[in-house]
């Protein structure tokens, strides 16, 4: 059972054994339509929920909320933004784990707010990103394709570590950029490679004191998932992505993962969503056993 409470209601720290997880949408693509993607994804958290809460829920040690939707009002994307991250700072304070439903992957930048407060200045923090792009690029204005760079620049103690890249969907400039912050990253082919994979994702994560997950949707190939907003046909197999994330759900230190880029408006009849309902149901399943 899914228990729905807004944040003012939420119950206060309980220590009872079970995995505590606080579903939380992000409506914004205001990121998106900056970087001149296709908007719409704004619309994903609750297209996500209905097939969601079609989804059988196995019996495992499972507390599941749900706090509803922070909203972006017209292009205040930064208010937005740090709304979001007091909030996963208010949940990861009551020990429970943030799940965040964006949204365009501008809800990344939001959930590096939130997990930087919770932590306060000292921690280092890893940042694996499952992603077609390296999103770091420059620009007048936050968006969608600059939250990594944002990071990086602004915080001494992140590093970022990126699975799915396709080599003709970043510029030159951008694989340059991301050598000058020391990212790591594996090329979409390589992926599928799970012993060196996961050797890797776990050397990352032991380098760190904390990590957390953000998955961007148009890391997946086209064919499974249509409705992003910007499509690949050379993407990650939605099985690949399982394994990663059964893999990673199991990391001691991660503290949140986000999904982010479904796009309803371009879904071909609730194929993207319904796949994003099912990863998560399979990450939250791994996550609490």
């Amino acid at each position: 059972m899914v228990q729905c409470f807004s944040l003012e209601q939420f119950p206060p720290q309980e220590r009872d054994g079970k995995t505590k997880i606080g579903i939380l949408g992000f409506e914004s693509d205001e990121g998106v339509r900056r970087n001149q993607g296709r908007v719409g994804a704004k619309q994903a958290p609750d297209e996500i929920r209905k097939f969601f809460a079609q989804i059988p829920v196995p019996n495992t040690p499972l507390s599941l909320f749900d706090l509803g939707n922070i909203a972006c009002e017209k292009d205040r994307l930064e208010a937005a933004q740090h709304e979001l991250g007091k909030t996963i700072q208010h949940l990861l304070q009551r020990d429970v784990f943030p799940l965040i439903l964006g949204g365009g992957h501008e809800t990344a930048y939001g959930h590096y707010l939130g997990v930087r407060s919770f932590l306060g200045d000292a921690p280092t923090i890893g940042i694996i990103n499952i992603d077609a792009h390296f999103d770091l690029r420059e620009g007048k204005k936050p968006s969608s394709g600059t939250m990594f760079r944002q990071i990086l620049e602004e915080d001494g103690k992140v590093d970022y570590f990126v699975l799915g890249i396709q080599r003709f969907g970043n510029t030159e400039k951008l694989f340059q950029t991301a050598e000058k912050y020391n990212c790591k990253y594996l090329l979409e082919e390589e992926v599928d490679h799970f012993d060196v994979t996961f050797e890797k994702i776990q050397q990352f994560a032991n380098r760190h004191d904390y990590v957390f997950l953000t998955l961007c949707f148009d890391a997946i190939d086209s064919s499974y998932a249509p409705g992003v907003s910007a499509p690949s046909p050379f993407g990650l197999h939605p099985k690949t992505v399982r394994k990663l994330l059964r893999m990673i759900a199991r990391l001691p230190n991660l503290l949140s993962f986000d999904i982010s880029e479904v796009n309803p408006v371009t879904d071909e009849s609730g194929k993207t969503a319904k796949l994003a309902s099912l990863l998560i149901a399979d990450f939250i399943h791994n996550r609490s056993t």
